[in-house]
């Protein structure tokens, strides 16, 4: 059976009674780049009369298609159906390059763990903007660690177990040193403020210090432990 609407070399035509007037306005919706008023319409087709009515008469006939022409704040366009929009969501992974600020923040929050906003801007030397941690704690790789218990107490940071995915590593205690970096070639140890690093071993440094705390402890209580008592010795 042959279709109707089909004219030569299988060109779909609209039905006949669509005016031109309708046509002009259809075409300069479809390939408008943002939505338009009905004054922008009307300089385009060069005519103030019947556009209202042509626009709700396109709307009408689209109601039910796979597109839909909607008004918004009086401004006019066509949009894909809402039951529809989830078919054109298309996910797309951009790269993001950090900022030096970015970097350098993120290694003093690694190796200072867990720090404050004004100690990071201590050791920079620098202030920093706001977003610089928004970056990263939208990146997921660094979180609110409590709040240190000083005057104001300000919020910690501290990295995040998704930080440790990322970047492959198992325990924080992993991470290299300024030294092996600049073994490595991935820094130029002339060219960076090594106090971003700390002292170069402060994850090692830190698990020593947890070890003598421990030993220290042990050592107190036995001191202050009192001397068991002596038990006399029975005759035979």
């Amino acid at each position: 059976m042959k279709n109707k609407n089909k004219g030569k070399n299988n060109i779909i035509t609209f039905p006949s009674g669509v005016s031109k007037l309708e046509r002009q306005v259809e075409a300069i919706l479809f390939s408008a780049s943002e939505p338009l008023d009905i004054e922008t319409i009307e300089k385009r087709v060069k005519s103030s009369s019947n556009v209202i009515k042509i626009l709700e008469k396109i709307k009408n006939t689209y109601k039910n298609r796979g597109i839909n022409l909607v008004c918004i704040k009086n401004k006019w366009s066509f949009r894909t159906a809402e039951d529809l929009s989830k078919l054109m969501s298309l996910q797309k992974s951009t790269q993001k390059k950090l900022s030096k600020a970015t970097i350098e923040t993120l290694a003093i929050i690694v190796y200072h763990q867990p720090v404050t906003r004004s100690e990071i801007e201590e050791i920079r030397g620098v202030s920093f903007a706001t977003n610089t941690l928004e970056i990263l704690l939208e990146l997921d790789w660094v979180r609110p660690a409590g709040r240190k218990n000083v005057p104001g107490k300000p919020i910690q940071y501290a990295t995040t177990e998704n930080f440790l995915n990322h970047f492959n590593v198992q325990k924080l205690s992993d991470l290299p040193t300024i030294d092996e970096l600049g073994s490595a070639g991935l820094i130029d140890t002339s060219n960076i403020d090594q106090s971003i690093f700390g002292t170069g071993k402060f994850f090692k440094e830190q698990s020593i210090n947890e070890k003598q705390n421990i030993y220290e402890d042990i050592d107190e209580a036995i001191k202050k432990a009192p001397e068991a008592e002596k038990t006399p010795e029975t005759d035979k």
